[in-house]
């Protein structure tokens, strides 16, 4: 071997031993590359974070109580008045610009001090700017540094089977990532909040998940995670997530009021059941919300009684549920286009927005 090739193999011996070693999962196996959210959730989870508050609630007292002289008498000690708070839950960074963190209403419910930890351990103080305890939807504030926050999906455009990532801190065990599918869409009549329009998924979601990310293979925020079906106290499957669409809605009046100043239609309506629709005249298979009952201001605008609403602005109504979540995402004032059946005809009504009463959540949610 010649002097010169004797060179040529000592230079590239040296560049080979001088170069780092790098180990690395393989990128393919037999020629087929290996699948890995991996690269989504590194931009994804830094806009996760953990939120833990504290907070005192007022206990119920009996009236006999309040009364010194009662609790002398029979010798009963003074009891505390108020009883200390602890929630562990998540929130998502949606917009680094301002701080802004949405999260669930029953995470901050009654909360004095709110305290976020992000994914690289900085713990930030936050304030509360508003919350609607109707959708359970909340938005809190954090310092601004250095923050990352999810894109928002369009929510409308996801379809059952699609692939979903949940990120939270379940059991405040800290940030954890589970996948599944969506199971369902539109989800309603469960009696967990009082509007209700849930993703239903299979990824796993646990107590301390209330108010994480369920996102897309895109790394999109597509739903906030708020609840779970658990009849035995665990994970069973069945998490429900309000969808990106209707939290976008919401956070936009609570950054502007601090609430959701929430209108109604001024009708009562119920499920289209097929022997309801045999009986109208309309085919069984129909789904919408037939209206039972409209006040003054819902006849002005040419509603009446037996119309069938099959769509509020071009988004389908299959129940009374989904007619109520619709107009519940409306401000009052705001004029409403509905598609409708009147005797088995279709027509196109205008109507305001009037203002609605409050209406408390109701039913259990997680911790």
């Amino acid at each position: 071997m010649n002097r010169k090739l004797h060179v040529i193999l000592a230079w590239c011996l040296a560049l080979t031993l001088s170069a780092p070693i790098i180990a690395a999962l393989p990128v393919a196996v037999n020629g087929q590359a290996v699948p890995t959210l991996a690269p989504m959730l590194e931009g994804a989870t830094p806009a996760v974070v953990n939120i833990a508050t504290e907070g005192r609630v007022r206990l119920p007292r009996n009236p006999l109580l309040e009364d010194p002289f009662f609790r002398h008498f029979f010798n009963i000690p003074n009891q505390p008045l108020e009883r200390r708070t602890q929630s562990l839950g998540s929130g998502v960074v949606v917009d680094a610009r301002r701080g802004y963190v949405v999260t669930n209403h029953h995470v901050i419910e009654n909360a004095q001090t709110i305290t976020v930890t992000l994914r690289d351990g900085r713990q930030l103080n936050a304030k509360i700017i508003g919350s609607d305890p109707d959708s359970d939807v909340a938005v809190i504030q954090i310092p601004v540094d250095s923050l990352t926050a999810l894109p928002l999906a369009d929510s409308d455009t996801i379809k059952v089977g699609d692939f979903v990532v949940a990120i939270g801190n379940p059991f405040g065990l800290g940030q954890t990532v589970t996948s599944g599918i969506v199971s369902a869409l539109g989800r309603t009549g469960l009696g967990i909040e009082g509007y209700e329009n849930f993703i239903q998924t299979d990824a796993s979601i646990n107590p301390g998940n209330s108010g994480g990310a369920l996102v897309n293979l895109k790394g999109e925020l597509v739903g906030i995670n708020t609840a779970i079906l658990a009849p035995g106290g665990g994970n069973v499957g069945i998490g429900f997530a309000i969808p990106a669409n209707m939290v976008s809605q919401l956070m936009a009046q609570i950054v502007k009021y601090g609430e959701v100043r929430r209108g109604q239609l001024g009708v009562t309506a119920q499920d289209l059941t097929p022997p309801l629709a045999r009986a109208s005249g309309i085919a069984a298979d129909t789904q919408g919300a037939l209206i039972a009952q409209v006040n003054s201001a819902a006849a002005r605008a040419g509603l009446k009684v037996g119309d069938v609403v099959l769509a509020v602005n071009d988004k389908p109504v299959k129940n009374s549920g989904a007619l109520r979540t619709n107009i519940g995402l409306l401000q009052v004032g705001e004029e409403v286009k509905l598609d409708i059946l009147r005797e088995g005809r279709p027509m196109t009504i205008k109507a305001k927005i009037q203002p609605g009463v409050p209406r408390q959540s109701r039913g259990e949610r997680m911790p």
